[in-house]
């Protein structure tokens, strides 16, 4: 099973760490520029869909397969649990005073955590489900049993899925991965889990 982790400081792709010099923030653009660099509306995404968007990339440029032909047979089932948090409070500190109201309509965009599968789908020309759930904390049961409700659809032959959570910009977390059907899909283990603060 392939696999993706990054963290503020850590960048591993099936479990190998993935040379960088950044932290943090920047961690994510310096990804973007080192391994990506084709998509300049990475720079307008917020936290959560860069980091989405960098590990998604990642993770499918390991698998070597084929890329941007259209496909209904990859779903993106992504899970988190503090939804689009920093988007929220970017855009409320746009509205919070009546004497200086400007509601950013950049900013507004991703006030919705589905948001980023959207980007990795239009990236990838992926035609099958896309969900985003927001959990109360990582919970592997859940997690397994919604992949498995995903394959209930007979088009969906593989998911792109796992946990993707932001708080802000230097506090963030990726644990993805590529599945099939078959053995019965459980998230892989990944290096220990950075704890975010909130």
């Amino acid at each position: 099973m392939l696999k993706v982790y990054i963290n503020p400081e850590t960048v591993m792709v099936n479990d190998k760490p993935l040379e960088h010099n950044e932290k943090g923030a920047a961690l994510l653009t310096e990804l973007y520029r080192t391994h990506i660099g084709d998509y300049p509306k990475f720079f307008k995404m917020d936290t959560l869909s860069k980091l989405g968007f960098v590990a998604s990339e990642l993770l499918l440029q390991a698998e070597g397969a084929t890329r941007f032909e259209p496909r209904e047979d990859r779903a993106i089932v992504l899970f988190n649990k503090s939804a689009s948090l920093q988007a929220d409070t970017a855009y409320q500190a746009t509205i919070q005073d009546p004497e200086n109201f400007f509601p950013s309509p950049a900013a507004f965009v991703y006030t919705l955590p589905n948001i980023v599968t959207g980007e990795i789908a239009i990236r990838n020309k992926y035609f099958g489900e896309t969900s985003f759930i927001v959990l109360g904390e990582y919970d592997e049961q859940i997690i397994a049993r919604q992949l498995g409700n995903a394959f209930q659809d007979p088009m969906t032959q593989s998911i792109l899925g796992g946990w993707l959570d932001c708080t802000d910009e230097n506090h963030f977390e990726a644990r993805i991965f590529l599945v099939d059907q078959s053995p019965v899909p459980r998230p892989p283990s990944f290096v220990p889990r950075q704890q975010l603060n909130n």
